[in-house]
């Protein structure tokens, strides 16, 4: 039963830290492309 415990929380763990990962690429993936967009937009208006 204690192992069962064991892997179940290395599973947890594992998919929590991947998740956040994924969530920290998106956000800076996100970020970086609005900022394209608005330097794109900032040329155009000079």
């Amino acid at each position: 039963m204690e192992e069962q415990l064991r892997i179940i929380l290395i599973i947890i763990v594992s998919v929590s830290i991947f998740g956040l990962l994924v969530f920290v690429y998106v956000k800076n993936y996100i970020k970086r492309k609005i900022q394209y967009y608005l330097n794109e937009k900032n040329k155009n208006l000079k």
